[in-house]
């Protein structure tokens, strides 16, 4: 009788998890080169043998009820015999409803916005802008990102508006002249009257699941990231804005909202049918 309680229970927790990404997605909805975060969900019955046991999450998720001996028996003799083992897990357990899944980003390009600001660029295919982060700590490290709205600073390197470096095709800082006028190529070269001066450095990557959202607009490799080259080409004076639509998330919230109230209507019905089965039948 109590299984519908936690099913509505889990389906709520589901659905604030989905408007906390979408609220972020739509606080950074000017932010360049913005990518949007989606979220998904899993049926217990799918993560059953996986979930029971794992300790690594906290302790307030949802997770699937079942016996423990039925685990310990599955995990035993699921590759001798799977079929009964499987019937078995799904006879002692409890479906609980919906489990939060991970979240995914969409590398999809974002609107081009013309600025007419030299220092102002967009990446016109794949690829991200290395950039050398430094921590409150004074650490450093590579990040990567699609925000180009760059600047000179009075030293006459090339950095984000946050004052880190932009790196050159070799991993260096780019340095030029303060005095002299600048001009950048689609190739990314930097000329200085007609001078060479340096090569804005991208990077892309040949599995983006290896990368992980850093901050606002940043992107960072984890383990088993494979760097590779891009013939994308730069545009200067253009910028990549975020590619999520508020149209879209706002439509998407209301869902949410419908759904969240939903979950709630069924904890409140089976309150009520609580109520009378032990207030009032117990009369009779």
């Amino acid at each position: 009788m109590l299984k519908g309680l936690y099913t509505a229970y889990t389906g709520m927790i589901n659905e604030q998890h989905r408007m906390d990404v979408m609220t972020n997605n739509l606080a950074n909805a000017d932010t360049i080169g913005y990518k949007k975060e989606g979220s998904t969900s899993q049926a217990f019955d799918n993560v059953l043998a996986y979930k029971i046991k794992d300790l690594s999450e906290a302790a307030n998720l949802p997770k699937l009820l079942s016996s423990p001996k039925a685990v310990d028996e599955y995990e035993r003799n699921n590759e001798a015999n799977p079929d009964y083992m499987q019937n078995r897990v799904r006879r002692v357990g409890m479906n609980l409803g919906v489990k939060i899944g991970e979240n995914y980003v969409d590398y999809s390009e974002g609107p081009i916005k013309e600025t007419g600001n030299t220092f102002d660029l967009a990446i016109s295919d794949r690829g991200f802008f290395a950039v050398e982060y430094t921590n409150k700590a004074g650490e450093t490290s590579v990040k990567y990102t699609r925000d180009g709205n760059f600047t000179m600073n009075l030293q006459g390197y090339l950095q984000t508006q946050d004052g880190d470096y932009v790196l050159d095709e070799n991993g260096r800082r780019i340095r030029m002249n303060t005095a002299l006028p600048v001009s950048i190529d689609r190739g990314g070269n930097i000329t200085q009257d007609g001078d060479y001066v340096a090569t804005i450095g991208l990077t892309d990557f040949e599995d983006y699941n290896y990368l992980e959202h850093f901050g606002e607009n940043f992107f960072e490799p984890v383990e088993g990231a494979t760097e590779i080259e891009t013939d994308s080409q730069l545009y200067s004076g253009y910028l990549e804005m975020s590619n999520m639509s508020t149209v879209t998330e706002m439509v998407n919230m209301i869902a949410i909202q419908r759904h969240y109230e939903s979950n709630q209507k069924v904890i409140t019905t089976y309150d009520e049918t609580l109520d009378i089965a032990v207030n009032q039948l117990g009369k009779v």
